[in-house]
């Protein structure tokens, strides 16, 4: 096994454990550690866009989503001042439909996965850096960008305002 292997399955299986404890994280209910987990989740996945040769995404995974996005989130979720939650009690009678619906949509993504060819899979086609992916984005996707940075501003402008304390 080489040592780009080795590290595929490092980064990977730090994705999925760090995104598992962001969702159930055994440990503490506080939102911030979740998001903490999200950060982590967020720097392995730059990772395996570096094995990729993808240096220019796993530059923006950091800076963008790892740096100004979970500053955002966190700063949303001091700013709710949300308390650590209290565990649910498991409705046991959920837990073999969930199981069914969760088993039916892997069934579903299993089916969806192109069969691979007996030699192997093809080797991947690189198009594209980051001078390409930036004239796309702003001339053929100028509105989308745009209007996806206006959703962002109204939802921060209404958290802002949700959580302002009434103080008459």
């Amino acid at each position: 096994m080489t040592m780009p292997d080795i590290l595929f399955y490092f980064f990977a299986a730090l994705t999925l454990v760090c995104g598992l404890l962001v969702v159930a994280n055994p440990w503490t209910r506080n939102p911030v550690t979740s998001a903490m987990f999200l950060v982590l989740a967020m720097i392995s996945l730059a990772g395996l866009f570096t094995l990729l040769h993808a240096f220019f995404l796993a530059a923006v995974q950091v800076l963008v989503y790892a740096g100004a996005v979970m500053v955002l989130f966190l700063f949303v979720i001091m700013l709710l001042d949300l308390k650590t939650e209290e565990r649910r009690k498991i409705n046991k009678f959920m837990v073999v439909p969930a199981l069914l619906v969760a088993g039916g949509f892997l069934g579903l993504f299993l089916r969806s996965l192109p069969p691979i060819p007996p030699g192997g899979a093809p080797a991947p086609v690189l198009e594209g850096s980051a001078p390409v992916l930036g004239k796309v984005l702003f001339l053929q996707y100028a509105l989308p960008f745009e209007v996806i940075s206006l959703l962002l501003l109204v939802a921060m402008v209404g958290v802002i305002l949700l959580s302002k304390k009434d103080l008459r």
